[in-house]
């Protein structure tokens, strides 16, 4: 049997001398790995490349066999992020998850769409690789796959009082927002809730906002998605928080030279 598909590549291990069993995200059939031969020969090699988009073609005696692709590159996300060390990670981060978090086989046709929408906005040139605004819309895509996980975080509306106003934290049970008021007497067992994942908002303004939507991200895919199949955080991830508190600390020093320029 065999089938043709769009795909993202999401890793390649090698298999044998020069054969790579490659792992795409694709349209129609979620995550599904397949044998390329020759993958990580001197002209195989940049077609597997993580993030690259391909059509993928695969044929296998039976469906549950591994099979083989015959990949043919679209677009390689990776190529234009080279010089961009920290999107680079937000991409690798995001392929990482996806690879740990998905079951194999399983069609999810709106991940497969948002997680196009992601790359391309890591390739956008129109923000510094710093990560207040890709790094918001990487929170955003976590948010999104928990929630077609079935773990959706409802952040419209107070736990304690069903209110919309005043909404700063998230309560660990019940994946729900608290406000100000409900929430003060709880404050330390309770989730920071960023201002751009609130009700009206859209990109963080600092990178602060950004680690605190990635541990409040954190929090739920640990405990529902990976914690119960006794799996860990991809280390791609874990580096990710890290370049972005790297970056925090830069942001914060230009932020406290340009106040004492203005002063």
């Amino acid at each position: 049997m065999d089938w043709q598909d769009d795909g993202i590549v999401l890793s390649a291990r090698r298999h044998g001398e020069t054969s790579a069993v490659v792992t795409l995200l694709t349209r129609a059939r979620g995550v599904h790995a397949g044998l390329v031969r020759g993958g990580f020969g001197k002209r195989g090699r940049a077609l597997i490349e993580p993030g690259n988009r391909v059509t993928a073609t695969w044929r296998g005696r039976l469906a549950e066999h591994l099979g083989a692709y015959q990949l043919e590159c679209i677009h390689s996300t990776a190529a234009q992020l080279l010089d961009c060390p920290g999107r680079l990670a937000g991409m690798t981060a995001a392929l990482s998850v996806c690879a740990l978090a998905l079951p194999e086989r399983e069609p999810h046709l709106p991940l497969f769409d948002v997680m196009g929408t992601l790359l391309s906005a890591l390739e956008a040139p129109d923000e510094v690789d710093v990560g207040a605004g890709w790094g918001s819309l990487y929170v955003k895509w976590e948010l999104g796959l928990l929630q077609e996980l079935g773990f959706r975080l409802d952040l419209d509306r107070c736990a304690a009082t069903g209110g919309r106003e005043n909404l700063i934290w998230v309560s660990p049970k019940s994946a729900t927002a608290v406000s100000s008021e409900a929430g003060r007497p709880y404050a330390r067992q309770l989730l920071a809730l960023p201002e751009f994942l609130r009700p009206g908002g859209t990109i963080a303004d600092t990178v602060q906002e950004v680690l605190a939507g990635l541990h409040l991200t954190g929090f739920f895919l640990d405990r529902h998605v990976f914690a119960p199949h006794e799996r860990t955080m991809p280390p791609a991830r874990g580096r990710l928080v890290a370049r972005l508190q790297a970056a925090r600390k830069v942001d914060e020093k230009s932020r406290i030279i340009a106040a004492k320029s203005d002063s």
